[in-house]
């Protein structure tokens, strides 16, 4: 019972707490409200379940016999969040959405592999709990995992949707998106920085 509580507390601090997944679901909810949110909240969801999956049965120790991949991943990672972080900064508020503007559930997906905090949070969570050598084991933290960040998720989804009256102010989107775009750009910078 103690390490079942132990996993969701894992599970929730990581899911939870700010970061570069998190601020883009953030920032779709105030553009896009929650329902057309929810594809890029599945999709991240997805693409963490099935990272830590792989982690858990063994990428990690093709990763660690390849230092190389964590330099690959921080430069490539930064890369892509920040290209994320522009395209907010630069978004439009419109009336009318057009179809292609709209979060998809592939963007989330591949996010998470391309996200440094995802893959600390996999690498360290299979260590901490031991599960390389457990499948059992596994196969419940990465069901707790599962739920914990779908509603995490789900959640930063909703308090943007909630702060949709920026809409409604003059300039509310603007700074909003600018703000929300910075801060990504900030965070994926933070990420590369922190391990030189």
């Amino acid at each position: 019972m103690t390490i079942l509580l132990a996993m969701c507390l894992f599970s929730l601090s990581m899911s939870i707490s700010p970061g570069p997944v998190n601020m883009t679901i953030l920032a779709a909810g105030v553009n896009y409200g929650f329902k057309r949110s929810f594809p890029l909240v599945s999709g991240a969801t997805f693409g963490f379940t099935f990272l830590l999956s792989a982690v858990g049965l063994g990428i990690s120790n093709l990763v660690e016999q390849a230092p190389f991949f964590y330099e690959v991943l921080r430069y490539t990672g930064t890369g892509y969040m920040s290209y994320i972080g522009y395209k907010i900064m630069v978004s439009r508020p419109e009336i009318e959405l057009k179809e292609e503007q709209l979060p998809r559930y592939r963007h989330g997906f591949f996010m998470q592999w391309l996200n440094p905090k995802a893959w600390i949070a996999c690498l360290s969570g299979v260590t901490s709990f031991g599960l390389n050598s457990s499948l059992g084991l596994l196969v419940i933290f990465v069901s707790i995992y599962f739920f914990i960040c779908y509603l995490s998720l789900a959640a930063w989804a909703l308090l943007g949707s909630k702060l949709q009256f920026l809409t409604k102010v003059k300039n509310g989107m603007k700074a909003f998106n600018i703000v929300m775009g910075s801060s990504l750009i900030i965070v994926a910078a933070y990420l590369l920085f922190s391990h030189l």
